[in-house]
């Protein structure tokens, strides 16, 4: 089942906010540092998947790797993605604890 932890979403979504609009304005002379951040994000959406989602080590390791990639892609992530991906996580984590 594909989902994000509510936090790794939010963080993708927040992030790429701040990244979009200052590649565009650079006209592409940012891109270096914003695939630099990517990688920082496809790294924290690891650790946040294998500690609060539960997600096994290849699992985690797929769903960094597929934020890193959208995150890094100069243009508007699909929030239509990971909106739901986040609310599929957040359901998860209130099972979880139940």
């Amino acid at each position: 089942m594909f989902g994000l932890d509510f936090r790794a979403a939010g963080l993708t979504i927040v992030v790429d906010m701040m990244l979009f609009p200052a590649v565009g304005v650079s006209l592409g002379a940012l891109l270096p540092i914003a695939v630099a951040v990517s990688v920082g994000v496809g790294y924290v959406t690891y650790k946040i998947q294998r500690k609060y989602y539960g997600d096994d080590d290849e699992a985690a390791k797929i769903k960094a790797c597929i934020v890193g990639l959208l995150t890094a892609i100069p243009t508007p992530l699909p929030y239509g993605l990971f909106i739901p991906a986040g609310i599929v996580g957040f359901i998860h984590g209130l099972r979880r604890k139940s």
